[in-house]
């Protein structure tokens, strides 16, 4: 992986892209780029105003690009549903669970769940499971979750997923970071078990910069943190440029295996993608089969024939 860069990326024509979280950020990074390499790629936002600016910034930077954008906002389940009900595409080559939030103020999604685990975690997961099908039928396809290095800081607690019995934003997003890894295991093992040839792998960005970082002092009206995160992000962190690359290697580089888990190669903070270490609780085979049969329930999706 030494020196990859989006150079690199092999020749996308042909295939279909439903990146989640695409108007600004890594997200938009990773859908310009399968854009300019030939795919047809689906912005998926929350916000459709925003979306049709990212749309139009990527059609300015990518002239000619088979790109369009489609409501979804994963903290919504009828959302999700009617996003997944609506494509218009049999076959789906690559689905990228980009989305999140980061360390917001309590609060819960439509359905009810915490906030960040709602949209983190079970969004993706049910967005996943109802888009199962066109990627299925796509020989070749890939899933790839965007984690996080923070998700060092604390396991899922199977007793209490949705944070009802004390919140601590850090620790609610840590814990959902942990989820989307123990999603990708159990996922991956489920599509082995299938003979599905479909690789779910997973990747983190490091410390890059992006909007992600200043959501909560800003939610909160706390400017003084905003401007302290703001300073942070120009002084210490790599570009959402830089942040990408280990999300596009795990789209769409040769070889990457089924649970892979790819970030930055130096302390898992910054430099060209490589294979990133993750906590051992993000391997274990009974907390993912645990948290698979509690997100099916949550949600009410399954994944049939998986």
């Amino acid at each position: 992986m030494t020196g990859w860069s989006t150079h690199d990326i092999p020749d996308r024509s042909g295939r279909r892209a439903v990146v989640t979280g695409a108007n600004s950020g890594l997200g938009f990074v990773v859908a310009r780029e399968l854009a300019r390499g030939g795919a047809g790629v689906v912005l998926a936002c929350r916000s459709e105003a925003r979306g049709s600016r990212a749309l139009a910034r990527l059609h300015a930077e990518v002239p000619g690009a088979d790109a369009e954008v489609r409501r979804l906002d994963l903290g919504d389940l009828a959302s999700v549903r009617e996003f997944a009900a609506t494509l218009p595409y049999e076959r789906v080559d690559l689905l990228v669970n980009n989305a999140g939030v980061m360390a917001l103020p309590y609060g819960t999604t439509a359905d009810g769940f915490e906030t960040q685990f709602g949209v983190n975690h079970l969004g993706h997961f049910a967005l996943t499971g109802l888009l199962m099908p066109a990627l299925l039928a796509a020989p070749g396809a890939r899933i790839v979750t965007v984690s996080s290095f923070m998700h060092v800081l604390a396991n899922i607690d199977p007793r209490d997923l949705n944070s009802e019995r004390r919140y601590r934003r850090w620790v609610a997003y840590a814990r959902s970071k942990s989820a989307n890894l123990l999603f990708t295991h159990e996922l991956a093992r489920r599509l082995a078990a299938h003979g599905a040839d479909v690789v779910a792998a997973a990747a983190h960005p490091g410390y890059a910069a992006t909007n992600l970082q200043t959501a909560g002092p800003r939610a909160e009206g706390r400017r003084l943190a905003e401007r302290v995160v703001r300073l942070g992000n120009r002084v210490v962190a790599q570009s959402a440029e830089a942040g990408a690359l280990p999300v596009l290697y795990a789209a769409t580089a040769p070889g990457v295996r089924p649970d892979a888990f790819v970030g930055p190669s130096f302390a898992m903070w910054r430099g060209a993608p490589a294979p990133s270490w993750r906590a051992p609780w993000t391997l274990d085979d009974r907390a993912a089969e645990r948290l698979w049969a509690a997100s099916e329930e949550l949600t009410g999706v399954a994944y049939d024939g998986l």
